[in-house]
């Protein structure tokens, strides 16, 4: 929800103020909390799946198979697995980190507004078929 021009103002005089009574602080706490974590998630998760994919192919490789079951290597499987996963949550958050952002400003529109322009001819050509239809 998009704030009134007075409330904005209010925020902006907070803000300023903060900044002038403890910058160090003001800082700190500004925008750098919400993008440095999900960067280090996603290095972390690459990280992850790359440690994965060598214990994958290190267990193809050993002759190490307890029971007939390549242990090292489903081991490599989960942990590539868990770093994919932990790589692409952290994308996400910082997509919509970043669309929260872009939103923040812009007012606020419809759903449709916020859509990208492909989308919304995509769309817009699937109606008009049904529209057209036979």
């Amino acid at each position: 929800m998009p704030l009134s021009e007075h409330e904005q103002r209010l925020l902006d005089q907070i803000e300023r103020a903060l900044y002038a009574e403890d910058p160090k602080f003001a800082s700190s706490v500004r925008g750098a909390r919400l993008r440095r974590p999900s960067r280090r998630r996603r290095l972390q998760g690459i990280a992850l799946f790359v440690l994965g994919v060598a214990l994958l192919v290190l267990g193809v490789i050993l002759p190490l198979k307890p029971g007939g079951v390549p242990v090292v290597s489903l081991l490599g499987f989960l942990v590539m697995f868990f770093g994919a996963l932990l790589t692409l949550s952290a994308m996400r958050n910082g997509t919509a980190e970043a669309e929260e952002g872009a939103e923040g400003g812009g007012g606020g529109g419809s759903p449709k507004a916020r859509r990208s322009s492909f989308s919304q001819r995509m769309e817009d050509r699937f109606r008009k078929r049904f529209e057209d239809g036979p």
